[in-house]
Formats: structure tokens, sequence, C-alpha cells
């Protein structure tokens, strides 16, 4: 199954691709764009303060190491958050299935006797 990136991602992926600095064409193979979402992203992360056209290249500013250190903050207590659902889903599943009546192990047919 294709996982897309969303717009957060998409950002995050255009400054790492920066760095120091890079041309567009580093960016977007380093980040996987088309031409079209490049030129979309390197405008909205200007913009933002993320990046600026430098001597060598797009270069991030501090605003954007800052929006990337707590990015990754937030990306690593994510992935802690939603491995503990997986976990917690699985344990409902597992007591959900405890909670099927087992028919012929140890069961006992009640009849009723007529009148």
């Amino acid at each position: 199954m294709v996982k897309y990136r969303d717009r957060l991602e998409i950002v995050v992926d255009v400054l790492d691709a920066a760095g120091q600095g890079a041309k567009k064409t580093r960016i977007m193979y380093v980040a996987n764009l088309s031409y079209r979402l490049l030129e979309k992203y390197l405008g909205e992360t200007i913009m933002m303060g993320f990046l600026f056209f430098g001597s060598n290249g797009y270069e991030i500013t501090e605003k954007g190491r800052y929006f990337l250190e707590r990015y990754k903050q937030f990306s690593s207590k994510y992935s802690k958050v939603e491995s503990d659902m997986k976990d917690m889903l699985s344990e409902r599943r597992t007591l959900e299935k405890l909670c099927k009546p087992e028919y012929g192990v140890g069961s006992r047919q009640v009849t009723r006797r007529g009148r």
C-alpha cells in the first residue's frame, strides 16, 4: 500500500533537501517532487520564512531550523503514540475473541423435561 505524504511532510523534505544550500534540481530529486510541486513548496517555504535564496542556492533560515527541530520532536512522539495505539487495538481484538462462547468445549446442553 502506498503512503502519500501530507503537506507537513513535504515541507520537511524540502527543508531537509535544502540543508546549507541547494539548487532547485537537487531539492526536487532529494524531496522526490515534480517540478510543479517543487515550485509550489519553494514559494510557500520562502513565504513562511523557512528558506531564502542565497549565494549557495536555497538555504534554510533559523526559523526553518527551529521548525525542523520541533517537527522531529513531534514526529518521534507521534510514532510512539501510533505504535501504542496499534498495541492497544491488538489487545482489544484478543479480549473480544475471549468473549466469544466456545461451543462443544466443556459445555452442557440444558434440556427441559416436559410435565
